[in-house]
């Protein structure tokens, strides 16, 4: 066969398209690879490295930490700094990055250390590692513990294994404090402010009903006699807390004292077999996907922006789903098909081209100020001049998102009902049904695999978007989640947290950059997955709905 006749063939653009679909395949997993390499690999515990630091010709000092990177860099940028440690002639220098902790003491977290001005690394089994719950981590030496002030003067390993089971005394401890402080005040301080909203209304309404009034003020007393006895046990929890601490030495000889109240968790990376780190693993991963960020959002977990992410796009798709297969069945099966039709989805089709800014700009305009003024004057005159839904909140969000993939959904609705077979229509016509009928029982149903296609486009789409978020409800740390125990549970009012603003925030907006880098590749991740698993459960259903048509047509 001639090269013409096998290029009129075909056959060239069939390996063009294959070899497309093969590159971008290769594109996605090593996309993936490589989010995957760098965020899942913070939370395997790293061995603890020691070295002598020759910064000039006649002193060094002792750095403790963990390799982090490494690179090589012109030998110019330092050349009359270690002209005496290199050979004549090298014009290139490798440089470690190292993270020593000790924010408090040592001003930085990672410090670069240019690799001739090394000494040899050892990797002392009794270097300690403890996560704190501010100033980073403490890299160094456990020396004693002090309970109440006074050293209990430990030797050897014993300083070890006390401060171990001091930790998890102390976790303990803090678990309960936070309880109380989030739950238990909170639901607290929540009725007390319901019944100080339900006086106002009382008050506004004209109402002189002293026994009501009375009843509140009851109410109001009893919560405050309840929130006295939980501070009274609040304040001893944090006073025992208090009264531990650690004695920790420094890489440079300087001893630390570092309350219990303020350690997370306390491990030798350099004393750990490979399960003991297996372990350790599964134990931080845990912690990422099921526990609240702290640190600026450089440490902890992640589960307040997984709620909200997961919250915000069902809201979204129960919002969207219905308003975008009425308007498509309205403009395929009731619209006369004329200018006005053909304007309306020239609109809608441009609609999908409009930057997500711009509805973020008009969900803040309408949607908040506007209608959630109103609803505000309507129903919550008492909580003004404070708004309740005249503010941005994971309903408006929604709402918003709603808006920005209406589009994707009236598109792919009104192409599945195109795909109907007009016989099928004048068929059921045909036995006595009518339009609406036809429509319901016959129509939908086949066209319910391109409803779920919108929706899984429209859901793709909306859980990675920011921008709009930005303006209508989503905030760096949300006090409270959305959904809790107290009436009327959903609050569609609060502000939320999001994955792909944690992302942005963590990774332009902190100001640690070089420990919040995992993070944004582990949180990459993780959004990724979470589209991954909604769009899979759409999928699901969509192919259920698609064989539930064919066994009923074959039928």
């Amino acid at each position: 066969m001639s090269l013409r006749a096998w290029y009129k063939s075909g056959d060239p653009f069939i390996w063009l398209n294959a070899g497309a679909v093969a590159v971008s395949i290769l594109l996605v997993v090593g996309l993936l690879y490589i989010i995957a390499v760098n965020g899942l690999g913070h939370f395997w515990p790293n061995a603890v490295v020691g070295l002598d630091y020759q910064y000039d010709e006649d002193n060094s000092m002792r750095i403790l930490g963990e390799m982090v990177d490494h690179e090589t860099v012109p030998l110019t940028r330092f050349e009359e700094r270690i002209a005496a440690f290199v050979p004549e002639g090298q014009e290139i220098v490798g440089r470690t990055l190292f993270k020593v902790g000790n924010r408090r003491e040592f001003n930085a977290d990672f410090r670069w250390i240019l690799d001739p001005l090394q000494s040899a690394h050892v990797y002392p089994e009794e270097a300690t590692v403890i996560e704190r719950r501010e100033w980073g981590n403490f890299y160094g030496y456990v020396r004693d513990i002090k309970v109440g002030g006074e050293p209990l003067n430990l030797t050897g390993d014993r300083p070890w294994t006390e401060l171990r089971e001091r930790v998890d005394e102390a976790q303990r401890l803090f678990n309960e404090v936070r309880h109380i402080e989030k739950n238990l005040i909170g639901d607290i301080n929540y009725r007390i402010e319901q019944l100080r909203l339900e006086e106002k209304r009382l008050r506004l309404r004209g109402v002189e009903d002293e026994q009501a009034y009375h009843d509140i003020e009851r109410q109001v007393a009893e919560q405050q006699a309840a929130y006295d006895d939980l501070l009274g046990k609040l304040g001893e929890l944090k006073k025992d807390l208090a009264s531990v601490s650690m004695v920790g030495e420094l890489s440079d000889g300087r001893q630390v004292e570092i309350s219990m109240a303020d350690i997370v968790r306390a491990y030798r990376p350099n004393a750990m077999g490979f399960f003991d780190k297996v372990g350790f693993y599964f134990e931080k991963l845990w912690e990422f996907v099921s526990d609240e960020p702290r640190e600026a959002n450089t440490e902890g977990g992640i589960f307040p922006a997984i709620f909200g992410t997961v919250m915000m796009v069902m809201i979204m798709a129960v919002m969207v789903t219905p308003f975008g297969v009425i308007a498509a069945v309205y403009m395929r099966e009731y619209a006369r098909q004329g200018l006005v039709t053909r304007a309306i989805r020239i609109a809608v089709n441009n609609l999908a081209g409009v930057p997500s800014i711009v509805y973020g700009i008009f969900g803040l305009g309408f949607f908040v100020y506007f209608l959630g003024g109103t609803i505000d004057e309507l129903f919550y005159t008492a909580a003004l001049p404070q708004p309740t839904f005249g503010t941005p909140g994971i309903f408006w969000a929604s709402l918003t998102l709603a808006i920005l993939t209406l589009p994707v959904v009236i598109v792919s609705t009104e192409e599945g009902l195109t795909r109907v077979p007009r016989s099928i229509r004048e068929g059921s016509l045909a036995l006595g049904a009518t339009k609406a009928e036809t429509l319901w029982r016959t129509v939908l149903p086949m066209s319910a695999s391109a409803m779920m296609t919108g929706l899984i486009l429209a859901v793709a789409r909306a859980a990675g978007e920011v921008a709009p978020l930005m303006l209508v409800g989503v905030v760096k740390l949300a006090p409270s989640l959305p959904l809790d125990g107290n009436f009327p549970y959903l609050h569609l009012e609060r502000k939320f947290m999001h994955l792909g603003f944690h992302i942005y925030d963590v990774g332009f907006q902190s100001p640690n950059v070089e420990a919040a880098r995992p993070l944004v590749y582990a949180t990459s991740l993780l959004l990724v997955l979470i589209i991954i698993v909604l769009n899979l459960t759409a999928i699901r259903i969509r192919n259920r709905l698609r064989e539930k048509f064919r066994a009923a047509e074959q039928n």
